[in-house]
């Protein structure tokens, strides 16, 4: 048995540069307008059995945008920041720049005083690992670009370190394939269609 977990990253709240940790604004104007421009690409996902969204305003808005309907995971919340918490990387750099150097550096340091790289993946892994597989069964779920970035560091097994190398840009869609402990990456692209020479 197999299932399928469709990860969409919510529409955005700020840009890029002033995206804040622990992120809790609801979508701004631009995240709005990208969800009316691409949302139809989206909408198919509506019809996955099960429905779910991080607790971050964005990401129930964007799910309720795009007609899913979500329930809300708390263990699909992003990292907990700990005193960083609504401050961009800029402004911890500035007021704690070792212990921002610190943290990116080792994924089982907390010099923000919340929860480390390795704890959140952890987290975000688990709740992956619960889900009931069905024959077939589809999931979507909508979340910050950080729990898409842990989710696939944990389907892949891959060293906590490559969590920084993930890009995942707001209404995007990535989906994993598989059952606990066993997760593969999919990639559903267009067919391409034979060249006529």
């Amino acid at each position: 048995m197999s299932l399928r977990v469709t990860f969409v990253a919510a529409a955005r709240s700020s840009p890029l540069l002033a995206e804040r940790f622990d992120d809790d604004r609801p979508l701004d104007a631009a995240g709005w307008e990208e969800v009316q421009r691409v949302g139809r690409d989206l909408l198919p996902l509506a019809a996955a059995e099960l429905r779910y969204c991080s607790p971050t305003p964005r990401s129930r808005a964007t799910g309720d945008a795009l007609g899913y309907a979500p329930l809300v995971q708390l263990a699909l919340r992003d990292c907990d920041m700990g005193r960083w918490r609504g401050l961009t990387l800029g402004e911890a750099m500035a007021r704690e720049p070792e212990a921002v150097d610190t943290w990116l550096a080792d994924p089982r340091a907390v010099p923000h005083g919340g929860e480390s790289l390795i704890e959140f993946i952890g987290r975000v892994g688990g709740w992956l690992d619960t889900r009931p597989v069905g024959d077939g069964g589809h999931i979507v779920a909508v979340a910050e670009p950080a729990v898409i970035r842990a989710a696939l560091v944990y389907a892949l097994k891959a060293s906590p370190g490559t969590y920084w190398n993930f890009d995942v840009r707001p209404l995007s869609a990535t989906s994993v394939t598989g059952r606990a402990g066993r997760w593969n990456l999919r990639f559903d692209g267009v067919p391409l269609q034979p060249s006529r020479t």
